[in-house]
């Protein structure tokens, strides 16, 4: 999102304040959204081709971005109807109000909006990955591949990082393990760094039956204390466990115990479920 300029309201600065502004993306990193005024010439847009309503949507859309960033959907909702009023045909008002309407559970209004953003703004990459992200919750998994496809395929998508490993899980939800693991890999020796690659990657490979791998990805994550959890824990212990390496389980399932004594993978391995 665009910083507010230092003659913004007041009210919106001080509510804007401190926040790291999500983007209308899901899971990693912030997406900066674009002046309002999309042009399809060469000359690039800048503020000075902002009209004063285009400027108040932008305004009202970053205060919608804030609130959703807290869990305050409804009043986001609120900030985006009024980014709408100021400016109707605001692409990335629409993107962000299919994310609110899908976490508020009305999945007939999110893919409305969704849809309209694309007639809004055809070849935008955060509004086809998070339609295909809507969709995979939804079950609509083919649909789903075909919008992760979209968005892998624009030219300004880059490396796709985050777009692959949507669309890994996705598969991975869908049975398809095989393909989740050749998203996931990709996604991964793209960014080495990020966790939630290396635990979903770990899994699809245990479902593989690939325990060497599986067990290289997940030590990545839990040797690092910061990031290990109840389910990274558990997961370490299942490969073990799969892999015919008992003790090294038991290792796992101990320090799960010790370090989240009421998650339900705590239970679990107390009655030995690992394959559950």
């Amino acid at each position: 999102m665009p910083r507010l300029r230092p003659d913004r309201d007041e009210t919106v600065r001080r509510l804007l304040g401190g926040l790291a502004l999500i983007g209308v993306v899901w899971l990693a990193g912030c997406a900066a959204a674009p002046p309002i005024g999309r042009n399809d010439s060469r000359e690039p847009v800048t503020a000075s081709d902002e009209t004063n309503n285009d400027r108040r949507a932008r305004v009202r859309l970053e205060l919608a971005s804030a609130y959703f960033s807290r869990g305050q959907a409804e009043t986001a909702l609120d900030e985006v109807k009024q980014a709408l009023v100021a400016n109707p045909n605001y692409a990335d008002a629409y993107n962000l109000r299919g994310l609110i309407y899908g976490n508020l559970g009305n999945p007939q209004l999110a893919e409305e909006s969704f849809r309209r953003a694309l007639q809004l703004a055809p070849r935008d990459i955060d509004t086809m990955h998070n339609y295909g992200w809507f969709l995979c919750q939804q079950r609509r998994f083919p649909e789903s591949q075909a919008q992760f496809a979209q968005a892998l395929a624009q030219p300004q998508a880059q490396a796709g990082v985050r777009t692959l490993l949507a669309q890994g899980v996705c598969q991975a939800r869908a049975g398809q393990w095989v393909e989740a693991q050749r998203s996931l890999q990709r996604s991964y020796e793209l960014d080495p760094s990020n966790p939630t690659t290396a635990v979903n990657l770990s899994e699809v490979l245990y479902h593989l039956g690939d325990y060497e791998r599986a067990r290289f990805y997940i030590a990545r994550v839990n040797t690092q204390p910061q990031q290990s959890n109840a389910q990274t824990l558990w997961l370490a212990a299942r490969i073990e466990n799969k892999a015919g390496r008992p003790g090294a389980a038991d290792n796992f399932g101990n320090e799960l115990r010790a370090r989240f004594p009421q998650a339900p993978e705590a239970l679990a391995f107390e009655r030995g479920r690992f394959d559950e």
